[in-house]
């Protein structure tokens, strides 16, 4: 295989762009925008509400200013409640994507407090919500044209190995394979990209130090620490198995998308210097794990 059959996508939270309240310094989307284009980046997801325009037309237009086009939307949305409906909002971001091009409608399960540090256990009536409610949004995206993918993602309500194998045992909503959160929640992302290969419709790549990742599950530091530690490293540079994952996929068949994605915590302007190198980093380790031999 070719790598230019391989789709590859960038994040704006590789530049430290988060929706977390207090999460550090906030870059400029045209200086987010203008290094993923220097990169040679050609598809981007949208990044935290508030980031680019909410207006469909206004964010294709934006996009395409800097040769981008738009890939989809990570939406963090409360599923576990039985008196609360996530089909309104999610609706709203499903209008966005229909008009701007976006094909992925990546749901997170929200606890409903802001940041990712702390999360309640859910009865069995709300797990029963939660999984109502997946099955229900991923048709309602399909029936837009739009692939829903539940995203695992630590301090949210699908964190640890047990909830992510529930949800894929008991729902049918496609899998955002997420190799850092998987890995820092205590499931080995290789595992679950070999035994559930095919319920994978989106990928998230980001490598991990497992060092940080186990002080974080054994409730010695906060998830937010452990980033602005460093935790998140350039692909290859971790302990995520991260060439491994890709060449299964690729193996695979796997046609969706590939994202650059490694949470940073930036303290100031300068700080985000680094950001396009690590990218520009890991890009090129995904690019030589996709590389297969071509037969003659």
């Amino acid at each position: 295989m070719s790598t230019n059959d391989i789709r590859i996508a960038a994040a704006p939270i590789s530049w430290g762009v988060c929706e977390v309240p207090g999460w550090g310094h906030q870059l400029s989307p045209e200086r987010v925008l203008g290094e993923m284009r220097e990169l040679g980046v050609t598809a981007a997801e949208t990044g935290p509400e508030g980031f680019l325009p909410t207006s469909p037309a206004e964010l294709r237009d934006t996009l395409a200013t800097y040769d981008l086009r738009c890939v989809g939307s990570f939406v963090p949305v409360v599923l576990h409640r039985p008196d609360h409906d996530p089909a309104p909002a999610v609706e709203a971001v499903l209008d966005r994507l229909e008009t701007s091009g976006g094909d992925v409608l990546v749901l997170a399960a929200a606890t409903g407090v802001d940041g990712y540090d702390a999360r309640p256990d859910l009865s069995e009536d709300e797990w029963n919500a939660l999984l109502a409610n997946v099955d229900r949004l991923d048709e309602l995206a399909r029936r837009r044209g739009v692939t829903a993918a539940l995203h695992p993602h630590v301090g949210t309500m699908i964190e640890r190995r047990d909830e992510v194998y529930r949800v894929l045992e008991n729902s049918s909503i496609g899998l955002c394979l997420d190799t850092g959160h998987l890995l820092i929640g205590g499931t080995d992302p290789l595992e679950v990209t070999r035994a559930y290969t095919h319920r994978i419709t989106h990928a998230h790549l980001k490598d991990v130090k497992v060092d940080l990742a186990e002080q974080v599950q054994r409730g010695e530091i906060t998830y937010t620490d452990a980033v602005a530690q460093g935790m998140y490293v350039p692909l290859g540079a971790g302990e995520a198995k991260v060439g491994e994952v890709v060449s299964t996929l690729v193996d695979a068949g796997f046609d969706g998308w590939y994202v650059l994605e490694q949470d940073t915590i930036l303290g100031d302007e300068a700080d985000g210097d680094a950001a396009a190198g690590n990218v520009a980093v890991s890009m090129s380790f995904l690019r030589k794990a996709a590389q297969r031999p071509v037969r003659a």
